[in-house]
Order: structure tokens, then C-alpha cells, then sequence
């Protein structure tokens, strides 16, 4: 689905797998029994974690089986009856899911799942009081939608979980390897036709080393594949429909408009009838020039000087995103200070962006990016849950009552 290759699906197969394992493993050492809390002598303390009630899943396109898997099973293993709503592109990967759980064992009572319409399905279901909780990746748009939807309720506070857009960005500065900074760039931007939430957008490079760096960077666009994602001989599949090849196209064609065009992938004859975008790279003064996310195979330049990093950490935080970054740098000190002054919420330094691994590299970010917790990190099933602490004095006078009467008789 959405351009994703044979090697991106068995790896989307392996992230399903991976949020199952972690998540049913995180249950049984903090969900399956109270956690005992340390209090006065006399005195027993233990916290319990109970399921919030009925959850609202709502899972995008370009991950349809790993992030629809990973929020069912976060939300049914602390508790809660799920309602999964799949995004429209994509109910037969849900709906194959959804049949391997019921026959692993989850009732049918408790995981329902609803295709279709966003808007219809949401607007049904957002407002009513029996829908205790929303976990959502999607549009940053569509996300504060919800929230409103969610406020704007007369009944008990529910839970938001939202995992949004980003403006991600790769600062490389002149110390970086030109041949590595290209590998990273091109599977960061381009693979899975750029429809990832953490795909780079805007590539930031040190003048000292652009000319260079982009040289190289044609020269391998020049070799990518772009055709049926079903073949392994292909690197760059379509994009998810024609509306977002049209909204790609358009950009495009502004950016070319305006001279900023780099370099562009050849189109095989064989794609005309599909919704395939060329890989493109175009130049833009700095980030703050784009209006929102291009979520597609288009790459951004910008070019910067070495004295201007402080100005560019302030542009890129400025766009109110904070989900993934990227850092090529041999100089370890740098590569920190730039972690500590970014706000994203992933940060790769000498690799690619793309690709987080669940239990280590917990995926999610802040402002417009999403509430967090991370998906497949420690925090991530508490949200799901509500707490409850249990406290007995045991040193009470008189001892147990039942006992007493037990004895009297």
C-alpha cells in the first residue's frame, strides 16, 4: 500500500510482531498484579492499573498493519474494549488483522472493526460519552479536530493519544562523509515513495560541503527504479491515490515555477497509468518557506553556514514540529548540542531517520507532532490505563473482623 516495497512490507510484518511481543510482555510485569508502594510501618500500599473503557483506535494509511496492530494491542492488553478504525486506503490489511486476532483468542465482544468514512464514523462515535479514550496518528489537522470534539463533550474527561505530522529535518555539516550523508538522504526522503511520518524533508548542508554532497545525490537519483512495488529490482513504488499525487505534482510545478528545482527521477513509461511521483529535489532558503508537510518523495535543500547553526535550530523549532531529526557529524560534541537545543522527539545522528525499532528507538514527538507518550516505549500502555491505590492499616486495633465472627460462631 502507498508505495511500500516487498523489503518495507516483511518489515512492517516484523514491527506488528515486535508491538505484540512488547506490549504483552509489558502487561505481565506491570499490569498482572498491583504494584506494592513502600509506606509507614503498619501500613500496606499497592497501585492497581485498570482499563479506561471503550477506545476509539484510528490508524493511518502508510503504516496499515504495524501502527493499526500496535494501537489495538496496547489498548486491549491494559483493559479496554477496542473500536479500530483503519484509514479508508487500507481496511483489507485491518481486516486480515483483526481475523488473526479473534482466532488467537480475542472475543469478538471486545475488538469490533469499522471501515469506512472518517468523518461519518468519527462523528458518531467522538461524541459519545461511552468512548473513554482516542489514540490517533494521523494529520496534525484531523488531530486537533478531534481534540475539539473530545473538549467540547459533556461527560468525564477522555484520553487523547495522538502521534501527528512533522517537518523533519537533517543538519550535516562539514566534518559529515558526502558518500554516507547520500545513502541516509535517499532512504530517508525517498523510500516508501517518502510516505513515512518521520521521512526527511528538509536537508540542511553545510556550504563547505553542498556542492559536493548534491553531486553525488543526482548521480544516485539517477539509479533508483521507480515501478511495482511488488518487484524486489524496485526502490520507489507510487503514492497512495490521485489526490495526493495531484497535491505532489502541484507543489512541484510551483517549485519549478519559481526556478528551485534541482534534480528529478526519470518516470519509466510503465507508470503513466499509476500514481507514481519522480523523485525530486528542490533548493529553499530556509525552512520556514514551506506551509506545511509535503508528504511525498520531495526532497528540500537548504543550504547554511557554519555560523549560522544557531539561526537554523531556532528555524527548524520554529515550525512548531517536533517528530524526527536527523545529524551527520564527525564531531561528538556538536552532534550533542544540537540534540539538546532540538525539540523532535527521535534524533538519529550518522544514519538514517527512518525505520524506529519498538523497545528502542520509541517513536513519537511533541507540539504539533503529537501528545506522546512514545509507541513501543516503557510509558507508552500507561496512558491507556486509569490507577487506582489501595491502603490498609494493619496494625488496626481488634485485628479482622471476619475472623472474629468466624471464631464467635
Amino acid at each position: 500500500e502507498g508505495g511500500r516495497t516487498l523489503p518495507d512490507a516483511v518489515s512492517e510484518l516484523r514491527e506488528a510482531v515486535d508491538f505484540l511481543r512488547y506490549y504483552a510482555a509489558q502487561a505481565k510485569r506491570e499490569f498482572a498484579a498491583p504494584v506494592r508502594l513502600p509506606g509507614p510501618t503498619g501500613e500496606s500500599n499497592e497501585l492497581s492499573a485498570h482499563g479506561r473503557g471503550v477506545f476509539l483506535c484510528i490508524s493511518p494509511w502508510n503504516f496499515p498493519l504495524a501502527i493499526f496492530t500496535g494501537q489495538v494491542a496496547a489498548a486491549l492488553v491494559t483493559g479496554n474494549t477496542v473500536l479500530a478504525k483503519p484509514a479508508e486506503q487500507t481496511p483489507l490489511a485491518a481486516s486480515a488483522a483483526v481475523r488473526l486476532l479473534h482466532e488467537a483468542g480475542v472475543p469478538g465482544a471486545v475488538l469490533h472493526l469499522l471501515p469506512g468514512s472518517g468523518p461519518q464514523i468519527g462523528g458518531v462515535l467522538l461524541p459519545d460519552p461511552r468512548v473513554a479514550g482516542v489514540a490517533f496518528t494521523g494529520s496534525t489537522e484531523v488531530a486537533r479536530l478531534i481534540n475539539r470534539t473530545l473538549a467540547a463533550r459533556d461527560s468525564a474527561i477522555p484520553t487523547l493519544i495522538a502521534e501527528t505530522g512533522g517537518q523533519n529535518a537533517m543538519l550535516v555539516d562539514s566534518s559529515a562523509l558526502p558518500e554516507q550523508v547520500v545513502l541516509d538522504t535517499v532512504k530517508s526522503a525517498f523510500n516508501s515513495a517518502g510516505q513515512r511520518c518521520s521521512a526527511l524533508r528538509v536537508l540542511y548542508l553545510q556550504k563547505d560541503i553542498a556542492e559536493r554532497t548534491l553531486r553525488l545525490l543526482k548521480g544516485f537519483m539517477q539509479e533508483l527504479r521507480i515501478g511495482d512495488p511488488a518487484l524486489l529490482s524496485t526502490d520507489i513504488g507510487p503514492v497512495i491515490d490521485s489526490e495526493a499525487l495531484e497535491t505532489l505534482e502541484a507543489h512541484v510545478r510551483r517549485m519549478e515555477e519559481q526556478g528551485r528545482a534541482l534534480a528529478r527521477c526519470h518516470l519509466p513509461a510503465a507508470t503513466v497509468n499509476g500514481t507514481f511521483l519522480a523523485p525530486t529535489v528542490v533548493e529553499l532558503d530556509g525552512i520556514g518557506q514551506l506551509e506545511g508537510e509535503v508528504f511525498g518523495p520531495v526532497l528540500h535543500v537548504v543550504r547554511y553556514a557554519a555560523a549560522d547553526l544557531e539561526r537554523v535550530l531556532g528555524d527548524i523549532n520554529a515550525t512548531g514540529y517536533g517528530l524526527t531529526l536527523g545529524v551527520h557529524s564527525r564531531i561528538d560534541a556538536r552532534a550533542r548540542e544540537i540534540f539538546a537545543k532540538a525539540r523532535a522527539g527521535n534524533v538519529y545522528v550518522n544514519r538514517n531517520m527512518v525505520g524506529a525499532v519498538v523497545g528502542v528507538q520509541p517513536f513519537g514527538g511533541s507540539g504539533l507532532s503529537g501528545t506522546g507518550p512514545k509507541a513501543g516505549g516503557p510509558a507508552y500502555l500507561h496512558r491507556f490505563s486509569s490507577e487506582r491505590t489501595l491502603t490498609i492499616n494493619t496494625s488496626a486495633v481488634g485485628g479482622n473482623a471476619s475472623l472474629l465472627s468466624l471464631s464467635d460462631g
